[in-house]
């Protein structure tokens, strides 16, 4: 059943959207869920959000390099980002997608994320002091007005880090490793 609202949290629910529309206030993050971490992207650094198509595997790559994916002629490789920050596989059905980035940074890498939970504002959130986050990536770590940890992606960072870029297995000890470092 849905929820009853009153007429007057229903009107002051659209003059606060009114509101928003004309000063120009937009929604420019994405948040998305990578295993069990909440993630937002500037949507200007985001391209397609697509249901995962079939991916073709490739050989003696780190475990985190789920494959490739032709995307209208193009291809992009895909990174379970749950995966690359030794979270569980997300599996490539039901809500997970494939949110493509990189193409205006010349790089055609697509991230499987769990879901995609919707636009968000700057305004929606506050900086956590706690602690930084070791990952070079992260840009800032922040907490929604429900105190739920989000963090930022800096995807210009994640497109140039070594160990993203690194897909490949590490043989040296003469067994994978799938280690993301």
């Amino acid at each position: 059943m849905s929820r009853r609202i009153s007429l007057r949290e229903f009107q002051e629910n659209l003059a606060h959207r009114l509101a928003e529309a004309q000063t120009g206030e937009r929604r420019g993050l994405l948040g998305v869920q990578a295993g069990d971490e909440n993630w937002l992207l500037q949507l200007a650094e985001t391209g397609e959000i697509l249901v995962p198509p079939p991916l073709a595997t490739v050989p003696l790559t780190r475990a985190w390099y789920r494959g490739l994916a032709n995307v209208r002629g193009t291809l992009y490789g895909i990174i379970d980002f749950s995966g690359l920050h030794d979270g569980l596989p997300i599996v490539p059905s039901g809500p997970a997608r494939l949110l493509l980035i990189g193409a205006r940074h010349g790089v055609h890498s697509a991230l499987l994320v769990s879901r995609v939970l919707g636009l968000r504002s700057e305004e929606d959130f506050e900086a956590d002091h706690g602690p930084p986050d070791p990952r070079p990536w992260v840009g800032q770590r922040m907490r929604d007005m429900q105190d739920r940890p989000w963090l930022k992606l800096d995807v210009p960072k994640l497109l140039a880090n070594s160990a993203f870029l690194d897909a490949g297995a590490d043989y040296s000890h003469g067994t994978p490793s799938h280690q993301t470092s």
